[in-house]
């Protein structure tokens, strides 16, 4: 039997709450979004291509959201000294560049196991809790939680259409 993405039970964001409740909930919508938009496919579907040259595919979009999670989530605002997943200092486009469909779903749940890392690593912080960037400056975790949010609407756009490519599903 071929794996496949299995369902996410995607729930909505809340419409009340205080507002790390709102983020988080914001936050966790697009994270499941995400997923959905994989739901069903096989690792070789994961990885099919947009447009030649460009290397943007599902199971790449998975692979550069963990990175991206585990970025401002653990090592920035959480200080633990973690490497990242696919970035490599002479490819830093590996989460593009080098999906494996045999690895699709070691992939898929590096992810879903790094969405409840990062949650852990901030959730006794507050919402001022700061970071020095030393490109940026001071940043907040509640930016973290905003940076992220806009992360995910930007990718699930184009996993929109990459899902759209690979069988015609759209929507979701």
């Amino acid at each position: 039997m071929t794996w496949t993405v299995p369902d996410v039970d995607r729930v909505n964001e809340p419409f009340a709450g205080d507002e790390r409740a709102m983020l988080q909930g914001f936050l966790n919508y697009g994270r499941n979004t995400l997923l959905l938009k994989c739901c069903g496919l096989t690792g070789a579907a994961l990885v099919q291509r947009s447009i030649d040259p460009s290397t943007l595919s599902l199971l790449g979009l998975v692979r550069h959201v963990t990175e991206v999670e585990r970025n401002w989530f653990r090592r920035r605002f959480g200080g633990e000294d973690v490497a990242g997943p696919y970035r490599r200092d002479d490819r830093p486009d590996a989460a593009f560049s080098d999906v494996v469909a045999g690895r699709a779903e070691q992939d898929i749940a590096g992810l879903v196991a790094e969405w409840h890392a990062a949650d852990r690593a901030v959730a006794c912080l507050p919402l001022e809790h700061t970071f020095v960037s030393e490109r940026w400056g001071e940043m907040t975790l509640r930016w973290a939680y905003l940076h992220m949010i806009s992360e995910y609407d930007r990718h699930n756009g184009h996993a929109d259409l990459l899902r759209q490519r690979i069988d015609g599903v759209t929507g979701t």
